[in-house]
């Protein structure tokens, strides 16, 4: 009669080359790894795979650039008495697109650090900004300058990395408010 299978410690555990071993740490795809440009502008941490779970092998990495989700009760402060330009995304976490740019939106926090501010305010929560701001698509990017509007600056959908840059650039350059 053959025997089951060991199921031992030493047979659970990953192989000694894995990206998950714990002698050599969780390994990042090089375009997950942080420019040593910014080292201090943003962090980023590896969540651990799921316990058990060969379909869920890969660690997750979650970075948290200096983008800060604010509320109505803080946009005065943050948005409209801020000495640097602002730029608003509007989001909602059911909001596919939204999800889709929040890496781009994250890597311009970092990329634009100390040129603009980058805040985001959640569609659902903040019903009276999107009202008086308008907002009818998502993700909604707004850019503030000297508490208002920079006219032009309103931009709805999903964007690339280099659009993003495209789109940005010009706005930071010009000094013109409504």
């Amino acid at each position: 009669m053959a025997s089951a299978p060991s199921t031992t410690a030493s047979t659970l555990a990953p192989p000694p080359h894995s990206p998950h071993s714990p002698a050599r740490g969780p390994r990042l795809h090089a375009t997950l790894r942080l420019s040593p440009a910014h080292p201090a502008s943003a962090r980023c941490c590896v969540a651990p795979a799921a316990p058990g779970g060969l379909a869920r092998s890969r660690a997750r990495v979650r970075c948290f650039a200096a983008v800060k989700s604010i509320g109505q009760s803080e946009f005065a402060a943050e948005v409209l008495e801020s000495e640097l330009p602002v730029l608003v995304d509007f989001v909602a976490d059911w909001c596919g697109p939204c999800r889709l740019i929040a890496p781009v939106v994250d890597w311009a926090a970092v990329e634009f650090d100390g040129r603009v501010k980058i805040v985001k305010i959640d569609h659902d929560a903040n019903p009276q900004l999107i009202e008086e701001y308008k907002v009818f698509g998502l993700p909604a990017l707004i850019l503030f300058k000297n508490g208002q509007e920079v006219p032009g600056s309103r931009r709805e959908g999903a964007i690339t990395k280099d659009k993003f840059k495209q789109y940005l650039e010009p706005l930071l350059a010009t000094s013109t408010v409504s």
